[in-house]
């Protein structure tokens, strides 16, 4: 029965929003997609382990994108646009899944135990919020960059280092290498030894923990960078200002347009100067010919940053692609999507490339020199710029290209949340400034653990871990719903079929390679937790692995409260419930093409009676 509704499953039933809007042009969405491509988190982390794959790298990311990245991409963007909602509502296609409907009550006590039974809906809502609570550091940080470029001397160039770092706490610098390279101690020693990039040390400055004292102890009193905090507080007054005056679909999707248009000419640009960095095109070489030694386990790297650019709770191209006009042909959009997201890629790559391999050629022995010049396109690239002619604008444009980036991530994260939380409690319709402000101030408070010795060296840790949702979403579409009424579904929206050849793939192929990678994505989710201190560890568990742990536990939650055989009460409780295009003309329309107008209306009046 295709127009079920939510009260056979002890639901309350789905009202649209139809105040909602629509993307003022349809290429909104594209750019909007476009920004979940700018994730300097991705980037930063996952550089390290895929560097020597070289333009293989960019090959593997194009198969990545055939086999099944532009088919999900069409998968997520059905939902959200055959649906007109966020990715908590969206999941009527399967409530199994979907999570119970928080009931928003004044007893506390009740209003706490409902919200931990969870389903892939809210843990998307979870995952967003634990990204948004550490993301604006990579917004905090070019602000800083930027606010100090304004000085005569950059702090992080040569010259201006003397001005405030103090030599004798023994860390060598790209400054100072070549007199202290000859020192004695360290011609017979085997291990390398380790010369610091001056922006790397600008930025521990501030924080006076990361590489004088190592990683945090356990039993460390938590510190707080106060020059962070300020800085924070002026990204997230930023970010209040954009939802202030774009807090409106049309106008956020204009916002977000010219954002990120303006964002990847100044990329682009930045990577031309970048070309003329000391040692020019050196970098070449390696990145043609690269390395042949780690490409199979480097290949699941750059799988897993594929599906990364989904945002960090998954769902975001749901609820993006809900703004989408009932037509828009998202077939092509997808592939337009996912070769714009490969540009995105290797100008990061490239970018990163040449950093490297120019602060390799600053030492005369790179066999025995390792120079530490870690988040290399936040943080190092800083000292790369101070090299070249005018470094105090190109470190302005530069950074300014980062703090756009970081912005374009936060608010397009925040518009999700905020879009699927209203799609689903039409009590929070009525209050959408008050909901989205209470929001907001709620992030900043909790970012403000960031600014801290704790916080800023294991925030990694709440780097998201989405794979198995993306295996889950497969098993919900293609197999519960059905590959059968899904190509019927788009048949119907957009006039063109869902090619057999994409049905395959995702129904056989792709769940494999999903089941490959998915021990090697857990191995590395817990040992970034294992690496934490105590509260940073309970953190990561609730905001991350409870409600993972839910989804099993909601399953089994509504199979208790069906009735019937075991498989009675599955097939009942995986059934669409109030599936069916918002707009009346083209849910009558879809009515007739399935041929049910008269179960759909009998089912509508008994609700209305009782």
């Amino acid at each position: 029965m295709v127009f079920e509704t939510s009260h056979g499953i002890g639901q309350k039933r789905f009202s649209p929003d139809l105040n909602r809007g629509k993307w003022e042009k349809s290429t909104d969405y594209i750019f909007a997609c476009l920004g979940l491509g700018l994730k300097m988190d991705a980037f930063d982390f996952t550089y390290y382990v895929h560097k020597d794959m070289g333009i293989l790298g960019v090959l593997v990311y194009f198969l990545c994108m055939v086999l099944y990245l532009v088919p999900v991409i069409a998968i997520h963007s059905f939902m959200g646009q055959f649906s007109s909602s966020g990715f908590i509502s969206a999941f009527r296609l399967s409530p199994f899944f979907k999570g119970k409907s928080l009931q928003m009550k004044f007893r506390y006590l009740t209003y706490f135990i409902e919200i931990l039974i969870l389903g892939m809906g809210y843990l998307s809502v979870f995952l967003s919020l634990s990204m948004l609570t550490y993301y604006s550091i990579y917004a905090a940080i070019p602000l800083l960059f930027i606010i100090n470029s304004f000085k005569p001397t950059l702090p992080w160039a040569c010259e201006g280092l003397k001005s405030w770092y103090n030599e004798s706490y023994g860390r060598s610098t790209i400054c100072n290498q070549t007199i202290n390279m000859e020192d004695s101690k360290f011609q017979n020693n085997t291990k390398k030894r380790e010369i610091y990039v001056p922006s790397l040390l600008y930025f521990d400055s501030h924080y006076d923990i990361m590489l004088e004292k190592g990683f945090p102890d356990l039993n460390e009193d938590y510190e707080l960078s106060w020059h962070f905090v300020g800085l924070f507080a002026i990204v997230w007054a930023m970010v209040a200002l954009i939802f202030y005056e774009f807090s409106e679909t049309a106008k956020f999707g204009k916002f977000i347009r010219y954002m990120v248009v303006v964002t990847l000419v100044l990329l682009l640009v930045c990577f031309v100067r970048f070309l003329f960095l000391p040692g020019a095109l050196s970098w070449l070489g390696k990145y043609i010919a690269p390395k042949p030694r780690y490409w199979s386990s480097d290949a699941e790297i750059i799988f897993g940053i594929s599906l990364r650019v989904f945002g960090a709770g998954w769902g975001s191209v749901i609820a993006l692609s809900s703004f989408n006009g009932f037509k828009t042909n998202i077939m092509s959009y997808s592939w337009i999507i996912c070769f714009g997201q490969t540009f995105i890629f290797i100008l990061f790559s490239l970018i990163s490339f040449m950093l490297e391999q120019y602060f390799k050629d600053l030492t005369e022995d790179a066999d025995k020199t390792n120079i530490l010049n870690l988040w290399g396109m936040t943080l190092s690239s800083a000292s790369a710029l101070s090299s070249l002619g005018w470094p105090n604008l190109w470190t302005f444009i530069y950074y300014t290209t980062l703090l756009m980036a970081a912005l374009i991530s936060i608010t397009t994260q925040i518009f999700t949340v905020l879009q699927s939380l209203f799609d689903e409690f039409e009590e929070l319709r009525v209050r959408k400034q008050e909901v989205t402000f209470s929001l907001i101030g709620g992030l900043s408070v909790c970012s403000v653990f960031f600014c801290s010795n704790h916080g800023i060296s294991f925030f990694c840790a709440f780097y998201s871990k989405t794979i198995f949702l993306h295996l889950l979403l497969l098993l919900v579409v293609l197999w519960i719903y059905g590959a059968e009424r899904l190509q019927r579904d788009i048949l119907f929206m957009l006039g063109q079929t869902f090619a057999s050849w994409k049905i395959y793939i995702l129904r056989f192929i792709a769940p494999i390679y999903f089941v490959y990678c998915l021990p090697s994505e857990i191995d590395l989710a817990l040992s970034q937790d294992s690496f934490t201190s105590a509260g940073v560890y309970l953190m990561s568990i609730i905001l991350v692995w409870l409600p993972i742990l839910a989804i099993p536990g909601y399953g089994i939650y509504c199979l208790a409260q069906s009735t019937g055989t075991v498989w009675d009460r599955l097939r009942r409780t995986c059934r669409p419930t109030d599936w069916y295009p918002v707009d009346l003309n083209h849910r009558q329309q879809y009515e007739e093409a399935v041929g049910n107008i008269e179960t759909h209306q009998l089912v509508e009046v008994t609700d209305d009676i009782n």
